[in-house]
């Protein structure tokens, strides 16, 4: 016969969710304006290879063979992989374009201290 938890600490979790996901998105902005990023699959891929990737972020309806086959890559490159909240739509928008995106590769981080904050996580 547990209790459940309080309404305000649950409001107060979803609200934390909120907020690192537009800390995410202010630092991915920061990502493309000062640093370098590759947006797509294949030069997500050609990255990966080349061993010049720091960080891949993966939207959430990314197909799951394509994330499968960048997540093997990811561990033999020793890079991380991070699946984004929102959907490819959102990942576009959040880079500032007008398409669709379902990966990009962070090359160079520029300014931007993204790939501690998600390397910690």
């Amino acid at each position: 016969a547990a209790e459940p938890p309080p309404r305000a600490a649950m409001v107060k979790a979803t609200k934390a969710k909120k907020g690192s996901v537009e800390n995410i998105n202010a630092k991915l902005a920061l990502v493309i304006k000062s640093g370098k990023v590759q947006m797509g699959y294949k030069s997500t891929l050609k990255t990966l290879r080349q061993g010049k990737c720091r960080l891949v972020m993966l939207s959430n309806n990314c197909p799951a063979l394509r994330k499968s086959e960048i997540e093997y890559y990811a561990m033999l490159a020793k890079c991380h992989v991070h699946v984004y909240s929102g959907n490819n739509v959102t990942l576009g928008t959040a880079c500032g374009k007008m398409f669709r995106c379902s990966a990009l590769s962070i090359t160079d981080p520029g300014d931007s201290d993204i790939v501690e904050i998600i390397a910690s996580d």
